[in-house]
């Protein structure tokens, strides 16, 4: 496996924060035994215990920027990527309508997939301008009363059109309690936090799409489960993959993307007073995304 320059830096900084501990402690048992004042005594083992803490801190925020960046670099590539593919594609078919004479059934096959590649670097930036507004104020106001399990099935059927499913690639199964599944939000946040899920659970399959979508109720809250048999997730990484701009294993390279669905899934789903969970058995072996929200409870 090649070896980056980031992760060079990062076992760099590892084994000079490991041994300037060893050093430090080093010293301060060698003056330990030469100093019998009680004093002096004290204050350096206070100073070396500072030295050390601010070594071993220094050394942390040393590879968690480096981690950052790393990140950082590889969103940029994806935004890249995602924005420059679309539009080489419009700009060739262009060029051939501009360039030669083509029959009707041809000019409406480009359009189509002109059109088709519009919708991919609209959804890019819609995406990253979304990532963008997370770190604004709740607008409480505007929410209202709604279903979240007919949602789902507003967002199960669009995603069955979108990526040409059938109803056995892509299951809704039916909640007992629809009644109660009733939530206080904004229609369109939790839409695009459910197209979100739904759209991963599509882009990591593999083999065939087998995809499982529930609304149901726990008590004060309606949960949404939504479980694919794709790619998987590590279990050391179950929590990582809601940070921004992360990408799971093998995925990075694998499937496209920014990084940022499940980052916005995660936003709004705290804006909601709610949280998001992942759960897999490993790579290879699928995933679940959990979505639990609290019941509006009208008093």
């Amino acid at each position: 496996m090649l070896i980056t320059s980031r992760s060079k830096a990062i076992a760099f900084f590892i084994v000079l924060g490991s041994l300037l501990v060893a050093v430090a402690v080093g010293l301060n048992v060698t003056w330990i035994l030469h100093w019998r004042s009680v004093v002096p005594l004290v204050i350096g083992i206070v100073l070396f215990a500072l030295i050390i803490v601010g070594m071993i801190l220094n050394t942390i925020f040393l590879v968690r920027e480096i981690r950052r960046n790393e990140q950082h670099d590889s969103f940029v590539n994806a935004v890249t990527h995602e924005l420059k593919t679309p539009i080489t594609s419009i700009r060739m078919y262009l060029e051939t309508l501009q360039s030669r004479a083509v029959t009707d059934a041809q000019r409406d096959d480009f359009y189509r997939i002109m059109h088709r590649d519009t919708d991919r670097l609209m959804a890019t930036v819609d995406q990253v301008l979304r990532a963008a507004q997370t770190s604004q104020k709740r607008r409480v106001g505007d929410w209202a009363p709604l279903n979240i399990a007919d949602l789902l099935h507003e967002c199960v059927e669009a995603g069955r059109t979108r990526h040409h499913l059938d109803p056995e690639s892509l299951i809704e199964i039916p909640c007992e309690s629809a009644a109660d599944t009733v939530v206080l939000g904004d229609m369109e946040e939790l839409r695009i936090a459910l197209t979100n899920v739904l759209d991963n659970a599509v882009k990591y399959s593999t083999g065939g799409v087998r995809i499982r979508a529930e609304a149901l109720t726990q008590g004060a809250h309606v949960l949404i489960r939504i479980s694919d048999r794709g790619v998987g997730i590590p279990p050391d990484e179950l929590k990582r993959i809601f940070k921004r701009f992360y990408r799971a294993g093998r995925s990075r390279t694998t499937v496209k993307g920014t990084g940022l669905g499940l980052f916005i899934v995660r936003a709004t789903l705290k804006k909601h007073r709610g949280d998001v969970s992942a759960q897999s058995e490993g790579e290879g072996q699928g995933a679940q995304i959990t979505l639990r929200l609290p019941r509006y409870m009208p008093q």
